[in-house]
This record gives structure tokens, C-alpha cells and sequence, in this order.
């Protein structure tokens, strides 16, 4: 009898002890979930730029000498940085999500997110595990991109996409990732930390610097065509204003960070209503409604949470809609060569 009953008192302690093994490891796993929500992109999911690079090789070698590409190694060393994780309580940049979050890759490592690259491929055309393969595959063994029959390259771009690839052609969704990171989306990394509210980007001046990485296109790496230069000008200017205005409607109190989204969204604003002044376009001009609709102040969110969704899908109509060759009314606000940020690679 009292072999029996300290048996089940052991089984009942091994029981209770699982439980709580099983607890814990599933606390584990969730905050671990959360932490992967927190990046831009899903780590499981992230195939790094050496994998774009076995057919984008000339894209990748555009790209190292960049910031975005040599801010892995170089953000981590300096004073601004150090002063901003030392602010924000983090130990190390490379292993805090308010800094993961725009300035990293990560993908898994021995099973554990960790920051593989910086600024890459994937930040602007999705994390590429789902599609990559098809997105790569030309038709067969010997198929050249100059040999791929038509019809089988446009299912491929199409399931692609279907796979969430972010292609060129889609200047909304892929003009989406930069400003997801350039206005800042983090009240308390500025208020706190003191990082910037948002850089002074611009599409047009900076993706035909030093970002751009138009080879595959042309040999000589040139810049875009004015028709996709009036496009982004005007596509980065409505998103300027959804961003900002969101970030308005984010804003807890009154403070650097939101003064410096509703000075942002009031520029756009003034902006949008000067490409209006000179193309009678219906999808600008509801960009130009529904972001003047939107009272720019704390304890405002609703308001201006739907004038962002207005504005976001106007751009999204727009950027569907047109091709920029009828556009050229806006040539004389668009950034010249004299404003890029930086040199391309030739």
C-alpha cells in the first residue's frame, strides 16, 4: 500500500512537473512569436541576399557599397546609435526590436532570430521562402530569362506575387516598405530614445542615388525613365502624407515626435495640392480631400486613422491606374540628378 501511494504521489509530481516544463516552454515560444511579429519581416521566412544574388548578381554588387548594405557592420560602432539603445535600455542594437525592426534582416538561426544583413532584398520585395523558387524558375534546364517563353514568364511573375513577392511594377507596395521605416512608426524611440521623427525622404532622390540598382533593366545601371520618376514623385508624396497622418493618430501626447508627424503630414499636404494644381487627376485630388479632412492633433485617431486609408487606397488606385507618360505637367517639381542621395554604381 505505501508503494502504491508513493507511487502515485511520484506520478502526480512528475505530472505537475511536465505541466510546468510545458508551461514554460510554451511561454517561450509564444514571446518568441511575439518577438518575430515585431520585424517587418518573419524570420522563418527569410532567405538572406546571397539567395537573390545567384541570379541578381549585378543587383547585390549595387547594393554592398550602400548604406543600407554596410549598416550591418557600421550603425551597431557608432555614437548615435549607442546613445539611442543606451536610452531605449537595450544592451545590444543587434538584439533589440526597436532597431531590428528597420535597420536589420533576420532570419533563423540555429533556430533563433538573428540579423543576417542589413537593409537588403527582401526589406523591399518580401521575405522570399514562399516564392523564391518560382520566382527562379525559368521553364526548364538550359532556359535563359532571354530564351523563357512569354506565357510561362507571366505565370511565374504571377504566382510570385500570389506568393508575396513585391515586384518593381508595384511602385505602391514596394514604395510602401521605405516609408514604413523613414517616418519612423515608434513614438516612444523618439520621444525617448531620440532618434529622428522620420528622415527627409524622398522616392524620386533616393532610390536614383546610390540605391538604385536598375540593371537589370540596363547594363549601364541608368536611372528611371521620367515616366516612372513622376510616378514615384507622386506615389512617395501620398505616401508621405499616410504615413504621417498615421502617425498623428498614434501620437500619445504632445512632443517631438508628434509635432514632427503633423509638420510632415501638413508638407505632403501642401504638396500633393501643388501636383493637383497641375494634373486634374480624381485619385490626387481625393488624396488632397481626405488628407485636409483630417484635423492634424492628439485624441484624433479615428479621423485621421480613415483619411490615411483614404488617401493609402486613392495611391494604390493611382499607382494601378497609370503609367506616368501623361504626367510630364509635373516635370518641373520632380528631383533632378543635382538632389540624389548619393552615387549609383555604374
Amino acid at each position: 500500500m505505501k508503494f502504491s501511494v508513493l507511487g502515485s504521489m511520484t506520478g502526480r509530481i512528475l505530472i505537475a512537473a511536465a505541466k510546468l516544463i510545458f508551461s514554460v516552454v510554451l511561454v517561450y515560444a509564444v514571446q518568441g512569436t511575439v518577438h518575430a511579429q515585431k520585424l517587418r519581416l518573419d524570420p522563418t521566412k527569410v532567405e538572406g541576399p546571397d539567395a537573390c544574388g545567384e541570379c541578381h548578381k549585378a543587383s547585390v554588387n549595387a547594393w554592398k557599397p550602400t548604406h543600407h548594405s554596410k549598416s550591418f557592420k557600421t550603425l551597431p560602432r557608432t555614437k548615435e546609435a549607442k546613445k539611442i539603445s543606451k536610452k531605449m535600455g537595450l544592451r545590444r542594437i543587434k538584439a533589440g526590436s526597436d532597431c531590428l525592426t528597420c535597420h536589420f534582416t533576420s532570419a533563423m538561426v540555429k533556430n533563433k532570430p538573428k540579423p543576417v544583413a542589413g537593409i537588403s532584398c527582401e526589406s523591399c520585395h518580401g521575405a522570399g521562402k514562399d516564392w523564391i523558387k518560382e520566382h527562379s524558375n525559368l521553364g526548364g534546364k538550359g532556359v535563359t530569362r532571354e530564351t523563357e517563353a512569354p506565357a510561362h514568364r507571366k505565370a511565374r511573375y504571377e504566382k510570385s506575387v500570389a506568393a508575396g513577392m513585391i515586384r518593381p511594377s508595384d511602385l505602391y507596395k514596394l514604395a510602401n516598405n521605405c516609408f514604413e521605416c523613414h517616418t519612423v512608426p515608434n513614438e516612444k524611440l523618439v520621444n525617448v530614445g531620440g532618434h529622428t521623427a522620420g528622415s527627409k525622404f524622398d522616392l524620386v532622390s533616393w532610390s536614383q542615388g546610390e540605391l538604385r540598382h536598375n540593371v537589370w533593366y540596363t547594363k549601364s545601371n541608368g536611372e528611371a525613365s521620367a515616366s516612372r520618376k513622376r510616378m514615384l514623385y507622386i506615389i512617395g508624396k501620398a505616401l508621405d502624407l499616410e504615413h504621417a497622418l498615421r502617425g498623428v493618430a498614434n501620437a500619445t501626447k504632445k512632443a517631438t515626435y508628434a509635432v514632427s508627424m503633423a509638420r510632415r503630414a501638413a508638407a505632403a499636404r501642401k504638396t500633393l495640392s501643388k501636383i493637383a494644381g497641375k494634373l486634374q487627376i480624381a485619385e490626387i485630388t481625393d488624396m488632397v480631400a481626405a488628407g485636409k479632412a483630417a484635423a492634424l492633433k492628439l485624441n484624433n485617431a479615428a479621423q485621421l486613422t480613415a483619411a490615411a486609408d483614404k488617401v493609402g487606397a486613392a495611391a494604390r488606385k493611382f499607382a494601378n491606374s497609370h503609367d506616368g507618360s501623361k504626367l510630364a505637367a509635373i516635370d518641373v517639381l520632380v528631383p533632378g540628378p543635382g538632389t540624389y542621395k548619393g552615387k549609383a554604381v555604374p
